[in-house]
């Protein structure tokens, strides 16, 4: 990406951000769904089948993956109200690199998920969750997380483009669903039918869910995961970042 291209999507990504002061109830609508999310599942319907160890580090990890499948809707919504407002149109006007404005929203985006995982990791450490594998391995964890995010992100711009209007954003939206919950995030595959376990152990959010827990050092975590918490994120991104920023080009075409 050349210079031009990096400083008109700073550009987008500062105005998504002054979006943040205009409207703090929805950040906080979004950072409460998280929690709310993880306090649920500990509390009302977690129960730890097939869970060695304290349910709560077997959970935390598999929620924060979880937490990065879901809220895509708001930049979903930001980018079609953009499209029918003809927000999006006024930009293509201007002389700036295109796909600019997306590459902007999903920083926006991803400065966003940092702080909700920052918050969901306070939280847990409250209920009691803790972390073994060190600084580094902390670190990469937060690493993979982002970047499973970063690829659901870009599945989900391209989704908005495509759907075009925000009313069909949340009929969209429902997709992300079967991914977030035929995981590995709140139960074990083991103890689920043979079939069913196969298939959540082959989705990319269970590959970062038990990547995670390796580095963190909890349960459910198994080593040689990593690559494949990479390799999943990378390929889809292969796949949907040129689709999103191809479909962008030609709106007003």
């Amino acid at each position: 990406m050349s210079v031009h291209a990096l400083t008109d999507s700073w550009t987008m990504t500062r105005r998504e951000l002054a979006h943040w002061a205009r409207q703090p109830v929805q950040l906080a609508v979004n950072l409460a769904f998280a929690v709310m999310l993880l306090l649920m599942f500990g509390y009302l319907i977690g129960g730890g089948r097939g869970v060695s160890g304290p349910y709560v580090d077997y959970l935390v990890p598999g929620m924060l993956a979880l937490t990065m499948a879901f809220g895509l809707e708001s930049t979903m919504l930001a980018v079609t109200q953009d499209l029918n407002k003809g927000v999006i149109d006024r930009f293509r006007s201007m002389p700036m690199a295109d796909g600019a404005v997306l590459v902007g929203r999903s920083a926006a985006d991803m400065f966003q998920s940092a702080l909700t995982l920052a918050v969901l990791i306070a939280v847990g450490h409250a209920l009691g969750w803790r972390t073994h594998g060190g600084a580094g391995a902390f670190l990469g964890a937060v690493g993979l997380l982002l970047l499973f995010r970063f690829a659901m992100l870009w599945i989900g711009i391209h989704l908005a483009l495509v759907a075009g209007k925000p009313e069909m954003v949340q009929a969209v939206q429902i997709l992300v669903w079967p991914v977030g919950f035929l995981s590995n995030a709140i139960a074990e595959p083991g103890s689920m039918p043979d079939w069913l376990g196969t298939a959540v152990e082959w989705n990319p959010m269970s590959q970062t869910a038990t990547a995670v827990r390796d580095l963190f050092g909890n349960p459910g975590g198994e080593p040689g995961h990593v690559w494949a918490a990479v390799a999943w994120p990378l390929a889809l991104l292969a796949v949907f970042f040129p689709l999103a920023v191809r479909r962008f080009g030609r709106l007003s075409k």
